[in-house]
This record gives structure tokens, C-alpha cells and sequence, in this order.
């Protein structure tokens, strides 16, 4: 029998799956309620979504990984982006929007602390 690695995507707040899981939930919440107060953002989305301009671009970015963040991260995929982000700062990272970004299945390093 072939053996098979997985390898994990991301990096976040080493937690247990239950704690893993109400936080993504928690940073989902969120990060809805994020979505109504950046109308820049969703604009894009709406204007360019179907058309996906950055199909084939493959963006790392390395910013404090906020619910701010996470909208941003979300609005270059829905444009196409191949997304992948790490925090700059561990002081400010979110574990909840780390997580609930993680869980949609964007990769992710970031973890308070």
C-alpha cells in the first residue's frame, strides 16, 4: 500500500479541533459584519468578480492578519488571486480571523503570541 503525506496548508493557534472550530466561526461572524463597513472592497468584488483579473496571479502577502485582512484576502480570491498570507506582527493577529480564514481553505501562518 502507498503511503500518502498531508501536509497542512496553514499555521495558526494551536488549539484543539472544537477550539479551532468556534473560532473560525466566530472569525466568519465577523468578518461578515467587516464585509458592510469596507464598500471599497465589495465594490470590486461586484464590479470584477466574474471577469477574475488576477486569474494566474499568486499573491503572498505579509500583513496584520485582522478581520480587515482576511476581507482582502477573500476579495483577491474571488478576483482570481491565488492567495497565500502570513502575519507580520504577532501582537496584533486575530486568532479568530486566522482560523476562519484557514477553514474557508486559504493558506495561512499566523498566531497570536
Amino acid at each position: 500500500m502507498a503511503q500518502v503525506e498531508i501536509q497542512l496548508t496553514y499555521k495558526v493557534l494551536d488549539c484543539t479541533p472544537e477550539e479551532f472550530e468556534r473560532l473560525a466561526a466566530w472569525g466568519r461572524k465577523e468578518i461578515s459584519l467587516a464585509e458592510n463597513e469596507m464598500p471599497g472592497l465589495m465594490a470590486l468584488r461586484k464590479k470584477y468578480g466574474a471577469d477574475k483579473p488576477l486569474a494566474g496571479s499568486r499573491i503572498a502577502g505579509c500583513l496584520h492578519m485582522t478581520i480587515q485582512t482576511a476581507v482582502l484576502i477573500e476579495t483577491l480570491a474571488e478576483l482570481g488571486a491565488e492567495v497565500t498570507w502570513s502575519s507580520c506582527n504577532i501582537f496584533s493577529t486575530q486568532d479568530h480571523a486566522a482560523c476562519a480564514i484557514a477553514k474557508a481553505g486559504y493558506p495561512v501562518f499566523a498566531w497570536k503570541g
